[in-house]
């Protein structure tokens, strides 16, 4: 491509173009997008069309995609997450990589030529890493996260996101036995840095950039914010870059430092647009930069060792998981869908190859092994399923299964006095809730009390998915706007159809058109209150309890059937407005007080007739 606008911008069609036909037709044959992508990289890279001449440039910018993925896994990473998923993130996630990764690295030093120890090693740990995004999909087309296997192996997932960092970290470390050695003075010096940018960024992060956020927050301007985060990812990435780390490294612990902030879920939906074009651009890099000349010159050694790295991993895998007690059943399921490698590795190949830890044809073998790991990872998990149902059915007295303390998340929008009443209720039994509002000073005073609030727009369809709206067992929509309800009603019923919602309703009227938006509970929010009030005065008049009590459910019981009759004509008729009609018919017409009133009022019964 030249370098000239109609250069890049034929580039970037060209770039969107195969990406539109790629996803698409990659699901379509049941594979991951990323395997996608990496095909349509070829096809569109010298060794294809050659649209693309220069795919190391095209990488150098994509790796900031990287970066940014870095940093919401970090932004991932709350205490109270690891706390509970703790055995299975560094019990079962560090057995998973070093048995795995040792396996793989014997296999590779022994069985491929031209590899040391070094080498070995960073084949055996970058293969032996899983693919997030193709695991979580298998596990999703399954119901597997809500099973005990599918929950352990997210915990496996978790804890290579993390290993990435260290794994990034000792790529330098090993290049020292490579290059020329350092002074013990100057390897001291370099720990130094690095030590004092990590303890700058934590700094940084722990009492600097939440009041930031808040300050930028008040001011309204949402392009500021996303200008902010970015600015954060980059600068911390650039800093530890700096020191002679990575980018991703010095972004991962950014992260980490906001996972407990108010902002965190505005910080993710501002980051996960430019995230996922980057990640996307990056993919198509990586099959750009494949050779194929090389790999279809070893074609026969590359599928045997496709194969046999794969046989390994799901070996490893299963032995890991049966000796942490699980079933036969559920260890074959978690081998089979941990068996592709990961996403990682495309980034952890390069790195090797510009420390000299590899060469050029190895880094291909590698990087075309990875991307075929991910192409069987679909048949494997089909195939593994198939056995796991097998092992089921010959188990005598298979365990059961007991959900009975198991609590779905709930995503309360809006913090005012409607939704702080309702998060007292929800957390007053322990139920895990997300409370998301967009006033500074609500979550400032919320914050006092001990409850988690995150800054972020309910309006927005990126907040609510981070939020995890579409996991959610219930989203309950509280805020004071009939407007903004609406809004927020309409995004999440054409977006997440599944998700149980739940409602204020301003007046009558709203409640017809929330009931006729789809809704599945909904409450004028002064109609309890209303008949308790009343309920006391009648008290106050002299009526029993029984009675005044008898009364209230008496006109809750008719205004609920009238509700259900103006909602069928709403079917009919739409949703109009509701004209106030009272329950019960008056004994005598109302008369005003004074004959001004009752003049207007003559005039305007006169008009209507």
């Amino acid at each position: 491509m030249h370098e000239d606008g109609h250069g890049l911008l034929l580039g970037a069609l060209v770039f969107l173009a195969t990406a539109v036909v790629a996803v698409p037709l990659a699901r379509r044959l049941g594979l991951s997008p990323i395997v996608g992508y990496i095909l349509a990289g070829v096809a569109i890279g010298p060794s294809g069309i050659g649209a693309f001449d220069d795919p190391e440039r095209i990488i150098t910018v994509a790796e900031i995609g990287v970066v940014l993925l870095l940093f919401i896994i970090g932004l991932e990473l709350q205490f109270s997450r690891l706390l509970a998923l703790r055995r299975a993130i560094f019990g079962l996630g560090t057995a998973q990589l070093l048995f795995s990764g040792a396996a793989i690295a014997v296999l590779t030093h022994y069985a491929a030529h031209g590899f040391d120890w070094r080498g070995a090693l960073v084949a055996g740990m970058a293969l032996a890493l899983s693919a997030t995004s193709i695991a979580l999909q298998l596990l999703e087309e399954k119901s597997g996260l809500s099973q005990p296997y599918g929950q352990r192996a997210f915990g496996v997932l978790l804890f290579q996101d993390m290993a990435i960092v260290p794994l990034l970290a000792l790529m330098p470390f090993l290049a020292q036995g490579v290059h020329e050695e350092r002074s013990f003075v100057e390897s001291a010096e370099h720990v130094a840095i690095i030590l004092a940018a990590m303890l700058l960024i934590v700094g940084v992060g722990r009492y600097l950039l939440t009041p930031l956020f808040r300050i930028l927050a008040r001011s309204g301007a949402r392009e500021v914010m996303t200008a902010a985060a970015l600015l954060v990812v980059l600068g911390a990435g650039a800093l530890m870059a700096s020191a002679g780390m990575s980018m991703a490294l010095g972004a991962f612990l950014a992260g980490v430092m906001l996972s407990e902030s108010n902002f965190r879920h505005e910080l993710e939906a501002n980051i996960e647009t430019f995230r996922g074009l980057l990640i996307a651009l990056f993919f198509m890099g990586v099959g750009m930069s494949m050779n194929l000349t090389v790999v279809l010159a070893n074609a026969p050694l590359l599928i045997t060792g496709t194969l046999l790295v794969t046989l390994v991993k799901a070996v490893s895998v299963w032995a890991v998981f049966r000796f942490s007690d699980s079933t036969r059943a559920d260890a074959v399921r978690s081998a089979s869908v941990l068996t592709p490698a990961g996403e990682f590795s495309f980034v952890l190949f390069p790195l090797a190859l510009g420390l000299g830890l590899i060469d050029s044809r190895q880094s291909d073998m590698l990087a075309a092994c990875a991307a075929m790991t991910m192409l069987l990872g679909p048949p494997v998990a089909l195939i593994g399923e198939r056995l796991a149902r097998r092992l089921d059915q010959r188990a005598t007295a298979p365990p059961d299964e007991d959900f009975s303390d198991a609590h779905g998340a709930v995503i309360v929008v809006g913090f005012g006095r409607f939704g702080q009443i309702v998060s007292q209720c929800l957390l007053a039994q322990g139920l895990e809730v997300t409370i998301i509002d967009n006033d500074v000073e609500m979550i400032q005073s919320a914050g006092r009390f001990g409850l988690r609030i995150y800054y972020g727009d309910g309006t927005r369809l990126d907040v609510l998915r981070a939020a995890g709206a579409e996991r959610a067992r219930v989203v309950a929509v509280c805020v004071d706007r009939p407007e903004t309800t609406d809004r927020i009603v309409e995004i999440i019923r054409q977006n997440m159809p599944d998700v149980r919602l739940h409602a204020r309703a301003f007046d009558r009227t709203h409640a017809v058109a929330l009931r006729g938006r789809g809704v599945d509970f909904e409450i004028r929010e002064t109609l309890e209150s209303a008949l308790i009030f009343g309920e006391a005065t009648l008290r106050a008049n002299g009526f029993d309890a029984a009675t005044a009590q008898a009364t209230v459910v008496d006109v809750r019981q008719r205004d609920l059937e009238r509700l259900r009759r103006q909602l069928a004509e709403g079917e009919d008729r739409g949703p109009l407005p509701l004209e106030p009609e009272p329950l019960t018919v008056p004994e005598r017409a109302a008369r005003p007080l004074n004959p001004e009133a009752e003049d207007v009022l003559k005039h305007e019964t006169e008009f209507s007739s």
